[in-house]
């Protein structure tokens, strides 16, 4: 169990032992790294990964970032002291990257995710990105290819456990593992990653 941060820690020491403190599922793992600089005074970064192969590198089946910011200036694009910055990416079949909604469907499955865990917000903004791919010459064995991906922002209110909960859900839902899918097995076709 991880302690409780002192009275006298600052409001982003406890927003940080908050953050480092949320349990995932078994198959998201979930580590810090180091935060960009310069996006605020402080800041602290996270990255997950569905299923990864312990290579250290982005999972082949999906993976995404989290940046919790604070300025306690306020800065008035953020419209308080607080913004988060998340990624995350999976491949798909490449039925599925030509569908019309499917970037409507990505960004609606990050709302519903906050939703669901009532994690407060306002000033949301981002872009989902699907990418199709067809490899030529040394790479025509690969075949055809698609991605989505979504990035987006918005400026929490506490707690913020419940926003990087929707992060991780948001980024499990790409990867094709809906809520109460852990230890189901993901099709080999489907996942494969673009060079």
């Amino acid at each position: 169990m991880t302690e409780l941060p002192p009275a006298t820690a600052t409001p982003f020491e406890r927003a940080g032992e908050e953050l480092r403190s949320v349990a995932f599922r078994s198959d998201f793992a979930v580590r810090e790294i180091p935060a960009p600089p310069g996006l605020a005074p402080f800041s602290l970064a996270l990255a997950g990964d569905v299923r990864p192969d312990g290579s250290g590198t982005d999972s082949p089946f999906g993976t995404g970032r989290f940046i919790l910011l604070h300025d306690p200036d306020e800065p008035e694009p953020w419209g308080g002291a607080w913004r988060i910055v998340c990624f995350a990416q999976a491949p798909l079949e490449t039925e599925i990257g030509t569908d019309p909604l499917l970037a409507d469907v990505a960004w609606s499955w990050l709302l519903d995710a906050l939703a669901s865990r009532e994690a407060a917000y306002h000033a949301a903004s981002g872009t989902a990105t699907k990418t199709l791919s067809k490899g030529f010459g040394a790479l025509a064995d690969q075949g055809d290819g698609a991605q989505i991906e979504l990035r987006a922002s918005w400026s929490p209110q506490a707690p913020f456990g419940p926003h990087v909960e929707a992060w991780a859900e948001l980024v499990c839902m790409l990867a094709g593992l809906p809520p109460g899918s852990e230890d189901i097995a993901v099709l080999g076709s489907r996942r494969t990653m673009r060079d």
